[in-house]
C-alpha cells in the first residue's frame, strides 16, 4: 500500500495494530478521522490517553475502575457472600447486562492455558484464594467460558479452596461449549446464572 504522507502511512500502521483491523480497515477509519472536525479527533485521542494513563484496576476484584475499588464492590446492595469467578472486564460487562446477578466478581485476568505459555502463577488466582480463606465468602460461581482452558481453570481454584467450608457451584450448559461468554446472548446467559449447578456435578459430566 502506497502512500502520499508518512503521517498518514504511521497513521494507519498504529490503526493497524487494533484486533480485527487490517491495512485497508485502518485506512478508512484514518480518513474518516481527517474528515471530522478538528476538536472530535483532538477529543478522541484525550480519552484514549486517559484509559491509558489514568484508569486502574480495583484492588479487591480486579475489575476495571476509576477508583481504588470498583462501584460494584462498593456497592452495599452486592451480596458479598456470593462471588463470581470470570476470565476478564468483557465477561463482567456481558453478564451485568443480564441484571441476574447481585453478588460481587472476582476478574482472574485470563485462564491457564500451557499451549499459550499461561499458568497459574499468572492470574489472579492467589488473591481469590485470600478471599476464601477469611470465611466471608459462602458461595463461588465459576462463570469461565466453556471450553478446555476454561474448564481446566475452575478445576485448579477448585483444588485450591476445595478444604475450606465453601459452596462451589458453576453456570449451567446453557451456554454451548467451546463458546466465548462474552458473544452469549443475555437471555441464555442470565438463564446459565440462575440455573447454576454445583461444581462436583459438572466433574461427573
Amino acid at each position: 500500500m502506497e502512500f502520499s504522507s508518512k503521517l498518514l502511512e504511521n497513521a494507519v500502521n498504529e490503526m493497524s495494530q487494533l484486533p480485527g483491523v487490517g491495512k485497508r480497515t485502518a485506512l478508512r477509519l484514518v480518513l474518516h478521522l481527517l474528515r471530522q472536525p478538528e476538536h472530535q479527533t483532538f477529543q478522541l485521542a484525550q480519552a484514549l490517553s486517559k484509559v491509558r494513563s489514568e484508569i486502574k484496576f480495583c484492588k479487591s476484584c480486579h475489575n476495571i475502575s476509576d477508583r481504588e475499588i470498583c462501584e460494584i464492590c462498593e456497592n452495599p446492595n452486592r451480596n458479598k457472600e456470593l462471588i463470581c469467578v470470570v476470565e476478564d472486564i468483557r465477561d463482567v460487562m456481558a453478564i451485568e447486562n443480564t441484571s441476574s446477578f447481585r453478588g460481587l466478581y472476582h476478574v482472574l485476568g485470563g485462564k491457564i492455558s500451557p499451549m499459550d505459555g499461561i499458568g497459574p502463577q499468572d492470574l489472579n488466582i492467589t488473591s481469590l484464594v485470600e478471599k476464601v480463606k477469611l470465611g466471608n465468602v459462602k458461595e463461588l460461581i465459576f462463570a469461565m467460558s466453556p471450553t478446555m482452558e476454561g474448564d481446566t481453570t475452575n478445576f485448579y481454584i477448585f483444588r485450591q479452596i476445595q478444604d475450606f467450608n465453601i459452596k462451589t457451584s458453576t453456570i449451567a450448559r446453557g451456554v454451548a461449549a467451546g463458546n466465548e461468554l462474552e458473544y452469549t446472548d443475555e437471555i441464555t446467559l442470565g438463564r446459565s446464572i440462575i440455573d447454576r449447578v454445583p461444581f462436583e456435578a459438572s466433574l461427573k459430566s
